[in-house]
Order: structure tokens, then C-alpha cells, then sequence
């Protein structure tokens, strides 16, 4: 038996500027609403150039000094591991475009609840924002049939 298994690397990053944090409204169906831009790592490309490429890509804005605060994970329907590298930075320039994956905005904070979020939305920022979580994950509940987020 393999110790070894296929993985999927993406990252995510949360820009923000002062109480607004940049978010995109996604569109795409597996995954829709309000939520992080980012995006999956490329075949040799460093996980930092991923983030800073991406943010480019969907935002317009370059960003600088992005850290790691975070990973996220679950198994696809492939019995891949999908990981989520979880980036924030304060530090950008540029002009804000959206692109098409969704239209960017700055939302600030306390309006978040006025938004259709993605459905773990809440549960990252945790990670995000936190000193004491660095690992979301979804793991199987005990009868196998429905999934569970556990922040570590």
C-alpha cells in the first residue's frame, strides 16, 4: 500500500485594507458567492508566485509580503487531497478589475452578513484572522455520510 496520494494545490488570499477585505462574488457553480480570490498552483511554480499571480489575474492589484496563515482540505470525489493555501497581505497596488471568475469588491467587515457567502466562508475567516487555528478541514462524520468542518 502506497503512502503516497495525488494532491491538488491552490491558494487563496485575503487582501484587505484597514476593516474592508477584498472579495470576489464567484460565479462558477461548485462554488458560489462572496468569497477569496486565488487560484491553483502551477507545474513549478513557487507557492508564493502562485498567490502573487493570481491575485494579478483576478484582481488587477499586485500584492507584496503575502504569509502563510492557513491551509485548507478535503478529499475530491477522485480520492485526491485538495489543498488550499491560505495567504493575507495589506500591502498591494494597482487598479481593481474583476475578471471572470466574479466581480471584485471591498467589503468591510461588519456588512459581511449582507452577502450571500460560500458556505464555509465564515469558517476560513476563523483561520484567517486567528493565532490559535492554522488547518481547516473537512473530514467524514462517524456514519461516513455527510461531511464536517473542524478548525485545528
Amino acid at each position: 500500500m502506497s503512502k503516497c496520494e495525488k494532491s491538488i494545490v491552490t491558494v487563496l488570499c485575503m487582501v484587505y485594507n484597514g476593516n474592508k477585505i477584498l472579495l470576489q462574488d464567484r460565479v462558477k457553480k461548485d462554488w458560489r458567492g462572496i468569497t477569496f480570490p486565488g487560484g491553483h498552483v502551477e507545474k513549478e511554480e513557487s507557492f508564493v508566485q502562485a498567490v502573487i499571480r493570481e491575485i494579478y489575474e483576478e484582481t488587477g492589484l499586485t500584492i507584496r509580503e503575502p504569509k502563510l496563515c492557513g491551509v485548507k482540505q478535503f478529499e475530491t470525489d477522485e480520492d485526491e487531497r485538495y489543498i488550499v493555501l491560505l495567504f493575507k497581505t495589506d500591502k498591494f497596488e494597482g487598479t481593481l478589475i474583476s475578471s471572470d471568475e466574479g466581480e471584485m469588491r471591498w467589503i468591510d467587515r461588519d456588512s459581511l452578513n449582507d452577502y450571500t457567502l460560500v458556505n464555509d466562508f465564515m469558517d476560513l475567516l476563523k483561520v484567517f484572522d486567528s493565532d490559535c487555528y492554522s488547518e481547516f478541514i473537512y473530514e467524514r462524520n462517524k456514519s461516513g455520510d455527510d461531511w464536517v468542518i473542524r478548525l485545528y
